[in-house]
């Protein structure tokens, strides 16, 4: 029987794995997916329809039983666009915390759901100058029987509350500022399912914006708004927030044609109508002149 040979292997030297590496990836690299660019406004206007998305949530943007987009966001953005001489519009609902991966991936061409102009946002979107401005809320059970007035009570309570949050909305990151912990938060995708949260007793409040939660209450008679609710004061300044219009980072002509054009229609007694018409109130309109969206996006920007 002949003498079994043993072949002995070495590992690849660091340049010959490097090399095997590259060669991989080049071979790879034309299956890859990658992002294709955004739509020019020249190329929108081109295909004549423009794909906007919002994320169900009252009064913002959302779409009604028969598709109808509605909400301060549709309403101004469909003024808007048909100053820009584009009409038809392809209304995509999604959720909340998809509007931004949507827009980076290209699903869609802007988002209409006044999204807050937030520093670590404008590092994956565009902003447009702000549309609105809101402060926060509290949805309770009726009558609010655990006595919830405050997001800081998540925190501070020793009887262990817990709040719904909508996943990627930026009442997350507020209850984490205020020391609320992990376990006392329930993340939650609509409105319906926080409500149905509050009446399973999963949850003892939603958090959310003052007039999300005002338009909730009138979705069931197990709910309220917290009437008495205590705006949060976060390193010493009361929250409040600016919404506008978010696009791809390379968007930038339609981003400009928005301001622009929102720009002007500030300036007419039909913008104020609108917002008015979805709850918000003088004090809203009036700080929504505040802060530029280059001003919101610096880190010190509110």
């Amino acid at each position: 029987m002949p003498p079994v040979r043993t072949i002995a292997t070495r590992r690849p030297t660091a340049r010959a794995a490097s090399f095997i590496l590259l060669l991989t990836l080049s071979l790879l690299l034309p299956f890859l997916p990658t992002a294709s660019p955004a739509a020019t406004l020249a190329e929108i206007r081109d295909r004549g329809v423009i794909r906007i998305a919002v994320a169900d949530e009252r009064p913002y943007g959302y779409l009604n039983a028969d598709g109808e987009a509605l909400g301060a966001g549709p309403t101004v953005a469909r003024h808007l666009l048909a100053t820009l001489g584009i009409d038809d519009i392809e209304w995509v609902e999604t959720t909340f915390k998809d509007l931004i991966p949507g827009l980076e991936e290209g699903r869609f061409d802007m988002t209409a759901a006044e999204m807050a102009i937030l520093p670590d946002r404008c590092g994956r979107v565009l902003f447009s100058n702000p549309n609105t401005s809101y402060g926060e809320g509290l949805l309770v059970r009726a009558s609010n029987p655990r006595q919830i007035h405050a997001y800081e009570a998540f925190a501070e309570r020793a009887d262990e509350l817990v709040v719904a949050v909508q996943q990627g909305a930026v009442q997350e990151t507020m209850l984490a500022a205020l020391g609320v912990a992990p376990a006392r938060i329930l993340p939650v995708t609509t409105q319906q399912e926080a409500i149905d949260a509050l009446l399973d007793e999963r949850a003892d409040a939603f958090a959310a914006t003052g007039l999300t939660v005002a338009q909730m209450e009138r979705l069931d008679e197990g709910v309220e708004a917290e009437f008495d609710f205590e705006d949060p004061v976060i390193d010493g300044k009361e929250v409040r927030y600016w919404g506008g219009f978010a696009f791809p980072q390379d968007a930038t002509d339609l981003r400009e044609a928005i301001d622009a054009a929102l720009a002007d229609f500030k300036q007419d007694d039909e913008w104020e109508q609108i917002l008015t018409r979805y709850g918000f109130l003088k004090k809203d309109i009036l700080y929504s002149y505040r802060f530029s969206a280059e001003r919101l996006c610096q880190p010190q920007g509110g």
